[in-house]
């Protein structure tokens, strides 16, 4: 492998016409071997510099070879236009990327961007440059910094920085025109907005950089010396507070989507301002005087520039950035939601065992219903149709009436958890203490909830299948048809566990779902839309519409969430059975007024060994689906928020201490302490009511 000595030599030789693959060259003698080994990151990077800082000639070399080699590219889209979204919508890039896998675009020879495509090919370059030290990037630009080379060539890649800065700041300007924008934050006309402001700043900025460049590089210029040392400095302050004011709307606008909710669209627009913000914050400490500052800037778009290459044409990136804002929405639908499905005292805790009984008497219903509507012979569509019929009216109804399905909670209660993570300040201790007492709450929470539902499904079940058998004189379940849902909730002989899991899945796009339309119905104004319909007004009457109209404002979210989840549940063994896949679910409740009714209707002594063991499936399905839908969601909670929690461990210790010292409060709230008054001295009491009446 050629040493750096080698390289240099070799652009020394070849600078009247630079050739991309001595840098490329470069480029792979200072890549790593392992993209997290930041020793060899940093003994590879401290070679080069100390090669360039033992000779002046060869610092010289590199410099001018690198300006002279991107002289002769488009440099202006590198800095305007790489790790920025465009203008086309979600859908349209996403198509774009999606294309981009079976057949890659052309590589334009004449691009800066296309250089920095070949040199920085692989896709572990982002982690290795973002591994590079400070002091390893300060030492190499300032070793380069110093040399007096070819300054025509610097001012030449500065003055497409300044076009660059224009496109950008036309761009901000547009951005702040958007009706979408306007109609998030519509305070921007009332005054003069500094999205038009800011491109007038900018602009003023380069024309003065400019004409002060020319006066001091430009040797033809006729001007004087005094003229050169009274040339005007740019002052980029006037343009950065427009810019920070953009920034502050673009707060704005993010904070109030808490309340007006969120689109695609307004996702995408607050994306590529930020962006753009921020890269012409970037390119302004390029140019700037201060060394130091720039030297930080340029290290920082070396950054973004080869993370960007590697991004250009993922879909994975495209989405995760997207639906960031959106996905932070629905979570904060679902936190707000998820607090009510967590009680810290005993009031709380019998109104949701309570709330749950209820919900357990329905869907001992709901259960009989689907037994009774699989001894119809129909086609599978049919079938499908019907069994989520029962499912997403049943969870409606269950909804309507104030019950609750246990299974419901996790996807709301992680968010919740989430929340808290984010929001918790002060000592460490204090926030592992804040969450495990957040989580204590969550899992008793839970337990009473899980206990509600099967307490009442089960005997309600049998109750169904006694009056069935009483008054129709027949079982509700044949003694084979008993049998076979016996041995469909075994977790050993069957895959009950899986399809638990299946169940889970579910039970966390249902909870995505409901926020999602919860953020619908605020980013749409559906209330004051359906208060002001007039066909409406005249069928249902004022009073009725507004009362109407505000239930279904405050509960399209939770409606949508159930509706969908039923059909998710009635729906996947008769997709399994089409694709000749093993696809069913498994859910607990439901599962346990089938166990209740299949035991019931056994006409011989039942194996004990098999009821034990579908009793011990029940459990099992229930533990499986709170799991894999708490998880899931807590994952998207997190990852909606940024947050990276890296406190597990601990906080799991916390817990098991908590449980091994109180395990009591897992599963009934603790007995609130009694505040007892202190001691009161009556004498004392007495003298200064004495005082205060001489007073």
């Amino acid at each position: 492998m050629l040493t750096f000595n080698d390289l240099l030599d070799d652009m020394a030789s070849s600078m009247e016409q630079p050739r991309a693959e001595l840098v490329q060259l470069l480029i792979d003698r200072l890549r790593p071997s392992s993209s997290r080994d930041i020793e060899d990151i940093h003994y590879r990077l401290r070679r080069l510099i100390d090669t360039l800082s033992s000779s002046p000639t060869r610092a010289q070399v590199l410099h001018d070879y690198v300006f002279a080699l991107i002289a002769n590219f488009h440099q202006v889209s590198l800095y305007s236009d790489s790790g920025i979204l465009g203008n086309e919508g979600f859908f349209s890039a996403m198509r774009q990327r999606l294309g981009w896998r079976v057949l890659p675009p052309v590589r334009q020879s004449n691009q800066l961007r296309d250089l920095f495509e070949v040199a920085f090919h692989k896709k572990s370059d982002p982690r290795w440059i973002a591994n590079i030290n400070e002091q390893d990037w300060n030492d190499l630009f300032q070793i380069l910094g110093r040399v007096k080379g070819r300054q025509d060539l610097r001012y030449e890649a500065r003055s497409r920085v300044l076009s660059a800065m224009m496109i950008i700041s036309y761009r901000i300007t547009a951005i702040g025109l958007e009706p979408e924008l306007i109609r998030a934050y519509p305070a921007i006309n009332e005054f003069k907005s500094p999205f038009l402001v800011q491109n007038r700043e900018i602009i003023e900025y380069i024309d003065i950089y400019k004409r002060r460049a020319r006066l001091l590089l430009d040797p033809d210029t006729d001007a004087d010396a005094d003229a050169r040392d009274n040339a005007p400095q740019p002052d980029e302050k006037p343009a950065q507070v427009m810019l920070d004011q953009c920034r502050d709307i673009m707060n704005r606008v993010k904070r109030s989507t808490r309340k007006q909710g969120v689109s695609i669209s307004l996702t995408n627009l607050l994306i590529r301002l930020d962006q753009s913000l921020t890269r012409i914050d970037l390119l302004l400490d390029l140019l700037n005087d201060d060394a130091e500052r720039s030297r930080k800037s340029l290290a920082q778009m070396l950054r973004l520039v080869t993370q960007s290459q590697v991004e250009q044409s993922s879909v994975r990136a495209l989405v995760a950035i997207n639906t960031e804002l959106l996905a932070r929405q629905v979570t904060e639908n679902a936190s707000r939601v998820g607090e009510h499905y967590v009680s810290t005292d005993r009031k709380g805790y019998w109104q949701m065992y309570r709330s749950a009984a209820g919900a357990g008497l329905i869907i001992a219903i709901m259960a009989a219903f689907k037994v009774l509507a699989g001894r119809l012979v129909l086609a599978p569509f049919s079938r499908a149709f019907l069994y989520s019929m029962n499912y997403g009216l049943g969870f409606m109804f269950i909804h309507i009436i104030h019950c609750t399905v246990a299974t419901k909670q996790p996807a709301m209660t992680a968010a919740s958890l989430a929340a808290t993570v984010q929001q918790s300040s002060g000592s460490r201790q204090a926030q592992l203490a804040e969450l495990a007492e957040l989580t204590v709450d969550i899992m008793r929470t839970q337990f009473i909830a899980i206990l509600g539902n099967i307490s009442i499904a089960m005997p309600s079940a049998v109750l169904i299948a006694w009056l069935w058998q009483r008054y129709l004189d027949q079982p509700i379940l044949t003694q084979y048809k008993a049998l076979e849902m016996l041995h469909e909730i075994n977790p050993f002989t069957s895959l009950a566990l899986f399809y638990a899991a299946i169940a889970g899945v579910w039970l966390f796009v249902a909870g995505l779902i409901a926020g999602y339309y919860d953020n619908l119905a605020v980013y749409h104004q559906i209330g004051p839309r359906l208060r002001q319909h007039p066909t409406l007004q005249r069928w249902l009457g004022k009073a009725r519409l507004d009362k109407t109209s505000v239930y279904i404002e405050n509960n399209l979210g939770a409606l949508a969430g159930n509706f969908w989840f039923g059909i998710f549940l009635g729906s996947t063994g008769t997709v399994g059975y089409i694709l000749g896949l093993p696809l069913d679910i498994r859910h607990i409740a439901f599962s346990s007024a089938n166990f209740a009714q299949a035991v019931f209707s056994l006409n011989t002594l039942p194996d004990i060994s098999l009821v034990l063991m579908s009793f011990l499936g029940v459990l099992m399905i229930g533990m499986t689906n709170l799991m894999v839908s708490f998880g899931l969601a807590l994952f998207v909670a997190l990852r909606a928020r940024r947050v990276q929690y890296a406190q597990w461990r601990p906080l799991m210790h916390l817990l098991m201490t908590h449980f091994i010292t109180r395990p009591s409060d897992f599963f009934w709230p603790a007995k609130p302490a009694e505040v007892v008054p202190e001691p009161v001295d009556t004498q004392a009491s007495q003298a200064n009511d004495r005082k205060r009446d001489n007073s």
